[in-house]
């Protein structure tokens, strides 16, 4: 197989054309790297070779393009980059992120976690859940929402506050019991605190 012609493309991608025809685009940095040049023979093994280190390239930049806006799960960060790169690609590239101290569960579901309770007022059973969506393991999500201290009933007159100031109509009121449940309240909590809205009237 011979390269016949190398043309520039967007997003640091270069197409590769092989004995007249278009073949595929490739991480333009790893063909320089890898001296590819037009006029070059390559085989079979050469070229599945050029196709793994060009996806781990492009595996690693989308990785840290991705952690550049906001911190990410391990699984998270995965499955957005298969997005656009194989599975083994991704796998090593956040193992690299890993081990560059870029990509650590833990302080992610700590950030995250606060985020959920204190910024959206979710329930800590809802937090489970949302932090194990991300991938987190149950264990760690536990021990993290352990550690962060809230209280129920003041959650709940926050998010009636906030959204449901007419909570005394019933239509209202039914909407924001279903808004709570759905947030992880438990109906007992969510009662008790609409009885304090009851006497106030």
């Amino acid at each position: 197989m011979k390269i016949t012609e190398i043309r520039p493309r967007r997003k640091g991608l270069s197409a590769l054309f092989i004995d007249g025809e278009f073949a595929m685009a490739l991480d333009t940095q790893t063909l320089l790297e890898q001296r590819i040049d037009v006029g070059r023979e390559l085989d079979d093994e050469e070229l599945h070779e050029l196709i793994v280190l060009s996806n781990e390239r492009r595996a690693k930049e989308k990785a840290l393009w991705l952690i550049s806006y906001r911190s990410h799960s391990k699984k998270e960060l995965r499955d957005k980059i298969r997005r656009t790169c194989d599975a083994d690609a991704a796998d090593k590239a956040v193992e690299r992120m890993e081990e560059l101290g870029l990509v650590n569960d833990e302080d992610f579901a700590r950030r995250y976690a606060e985020q959920l309770l204190y910024g959206k007022r979710m329930s800590k059973r809802a937090a489970v859940y949302e932090l194990r969506r991300k991938g987190i393991d149950r264990s760690t999500a536990e021990e993290v929402l352990e550690e962060l201290d809230v209280d129920v009933h003041e959650q709940i007159r926050a998010l009636i506050e906030k959204k449901y100031r007419h909570i005394n109509d019933e239509k209202i009121r039914r909407r924001a019991v279903a808004a709570l449940q759905r947030l992880g309240y438990g109906w007992e909590d969510i009662k008790a605190v609409l009885a304090e809205y009851a006497d106030d009237e």
